[in-house]
């Protein structure tokens, strides 16, 4: 289990490193480049310190959303194939979870220009990242009931 979690450990840090650590060069190279051209396309890195400054309608105007929808997607897709590789996840319905978190993810990208949660508006950032919760818890309770229909 230690090598599964050190691969989702490294793609939570940078989407392509749980891949080279799983000896996986090629693909590692694709999400990595995948990775930083949507980044830059989406002035994400930008938006991200804009966000931690408070600065929440300067990160929304910022923001290119077209390429930023795309980053929840690669982001948890890295993730669990990291894990994946890493020979984690055995069972059939193991990337319910992640997908589910992409979804959440971004459609909490969708709506972070103009969602405001108790009057406080959340902004590209802050906003897909708390909608990652009920999209893991979702997809987690999902993983269960497919996996228990399947087994009986």
């Amino acid at each position: 289990m230690a090598k599964q979690k050190e691969a989702l450990l490294w793609s939570i840090a940078f989407p392509g490193f749980g891949q080279f650590s799983n000896g996986k060069l090629l693909k590692g190279m694709v999400l990595l480049v995948l990775e930083f051209l949507v980044n830059v396309q989406a002035h994400f890195n930008e938006i991200i310190v804009l966000s931690f400054q408070g600065e929440i309608e300067k990160a929304i105007v910022r923001a290119d959303y077209q390429w930023l929808m795309f980053y929840p997607c690669i982001y948890l897709f890295a993730m669990w194939d990291a894990f994946k590789d890493a020979e984690g996840g055995k069972d059939s319905f193991s990337f319910l979870p992640f997908v589910s978190a992409a979804y959440f993810v971004t459609v909490g990208c969708i709506f972070s220009s103009n969602f405001r949660l108790f009057g406080v508006l959340l902004g590209p950032v802050w906003l897909p990242m708390l909608c990652l919760i009920p999209g893991l818890t979702l997809g987690i309770i999902l993983r269960t009931i497919v996996t228990q229909r399947t087994t009986d």
